[in-house]
């Protein structure tokens, strides 16, 4: 049987809760200089700057559609894969269960954008002597983290088993 402990459940739900929120006030801030300013161009550093692009693709504005069918179906795809997150999070423990929850608070995030506007707003620019990676956003940082702790989570407890083999 599945004994539930609510301190860890609140827990969990506070740190997605927590990332949701710092994504969420870190485009509203964006999007209202864009709306005071009629642009977001703010040179941060020689690597860094703010620049707002709206996003209607999935990660990094890879695979961006104009057609509003192909739009929907990959925000439910994207709501699908959330709550098959959510279900694995419970399931999980340790620095899984803490990439999961990352994972999924950066998700949420993106998600509510998709849906409150139609795109995703995306305003960090990070580049190298004319190199420019993809412009992304807060919610992408925590998706990012949460993906290379899985891997990394994956290629120690592979590792591990196999030296207990």
């Amino acid at each position: 049987m599945l004994k539930v402990n609510f301190k860890k459940i609140l827990l969990n739900f506070t740190i997605v809760f927590a990332i949701f929120i710092s994504d969420r006030l870190s485009k509203i801030y964006i999007i209202r200089i864009a709306e005071l300013e009629n642009v977001v161009d703010i040179y941060l550093a020689p690597y860094l700057n703010f620049y707002l692009i709206w996003n209607k693709g999935i990660a990094f504005g890879l695979f961006s559609f104009e057609e509003k069918l192909i739009y929907n179906v990959i925000s439910i795809i994207i709501l699908i894969i959330s709550i098959i997150i959510l279900g694995t999070i419970i399931k999980s423990d340790g620095l899984k269960k803490y990439a999961l929850i990352s994972i999924l608070g950066g998700a949420l995030g993106n998600l509510f954008d998709r849906i409150y506007y139609s795109a995703v707003p995306d305003f960090i620019d990070l580049h190298f002597k004319g190199f420019h990676w993809f412009i992304f956003n807060v919610a992408d940082i925590f998706i990012t983290i949460g993906v290379i702790c899985l891997i990394l989570d994956e290629l120690y407890f592979y590792k591990k088993k196999n030296d207990t083999n």
